[in-house]
């Protein structure tokens, strides 16, 4: 099967293939976002002043033009890893890109690896990936998923609902909507038809803490702590099932567990997972 999604992959080789987490800004001056309707699995986590921004994982499915590409986070080590530890990012901080580095990540940024500025577009929301360049240039073996990113398997009934709203800070709330079958994310800012269309939406309850650095414009940077354990709910056929989530280590699977501690399973498909930060909530509707 497909690792990031649990679905039947053609063959135990295309199952090995390898991944590439790619950070996609998530905001308004972006849009719109290419490439999200080809990926397996999407992480949305906390950043500066508020907002958030994507990790997109593709496998199964690469397009021909990924972005726009923004910069890496400490929180990205923890996401990357069990996916293969290939993260492609426009850049970091020295720190970050250090502390990733030492983790065991491989970063493909600045010239080359598949990476160039639309100029159509204004910077920083210019840099846009070619994913089949980024992959002709790794060497055999490298950026395969280490197991199965999730638990797969038939989740247990849940109450029914209509939606949710995330919300991430005062800045940001993301509100999703079950229709035809998938959670639909409100005023999406993909391009028509590149929606990432989820089949559950999980969303862990994080820690978060100060990264030590701050951004260009003088906003203090969160740092998502996934070296823990916390409350999960789990989106999934127009039902919400509460649970606990764990990690082990930064390299670890996700231990998903329902509320009388049995194995929490996340059917096979695609799936967007929230990082809820201290300070946010969910809204379920």
């Amino acid at each position: 099967m497909w690792p990031l999604t649990g679905l039947p992959a053609p063959s135990a080789a295309d199952a090995a293939s390898p991944a590439l987490v790619v950070k996609i800004d998530n905001t308004r001056p972006a849009a719109p976002q290419l490439g999200l309707s080809s990926a397996d699995l999407v992480v949305e986590e906390l950043v500066e002043g508020g907002l958030t921004r994507l990790a997109a994982l593709f496998q199964s499915t690469m397009p021909p033009v990924a972005g726009p590409v923004r910069s890496v986070r400490t929180t990205d080590a923890g996401i990357a890893l069990p996916a293969g530890g290939l993260l492609v990012a426009s850049g970091g901080a020295e720190r970050v890109l250090k502390a990733l580095g030492e983790a065991g990540l491989t970063v493909l940024s600045g010239g080359g690896n598949g990476l160039s500025r639309d100029h159509g577009r204004p910077a920083p929301y210019n840099v846009m990936l070619d994913p089949a360049e980024a992959l002709a240039g790794l060497p055999a073996g490298a950026g395969v998923p280490t197991g199965p990113y999730l638990p797969w398997g038939t989740p247990p009934a849940g109450r029914p609902v209509a939606g949710a709203d995330v919300t991430f800070s005062g800045a940001h709330t993301s509100r999703w909507t079950w229709a035809d079958g998938t959670w639909r994310l409100e005023d999406d800012p993909a391009a028509e038809g590149a929606e990432f269309a989820p089949t559950s939406v999980l969303i862990l309850y994080v820690n978060a803490r100060d990264a030590g650095y701050e951004d260009p414009a003088g906003n203090p940077v969160p740092e998502t702590i996934l070296v823990d354990a916390g409350a999960a709910t789990l989106l999934t056929a127009g039902t919400a099932v509460d649970g606990h989530w764990s990690k082990a280590s930064l390299d670890a699977p996700l231990v998903l567990l329902d509320a009388d501690g049995a194995p929490l399973r996340v059917a096979p498909g695609r799936v967007w997972i929230e990082l809820v930060p201290p300070g946010g909530g969910v809204q379920l509707r």
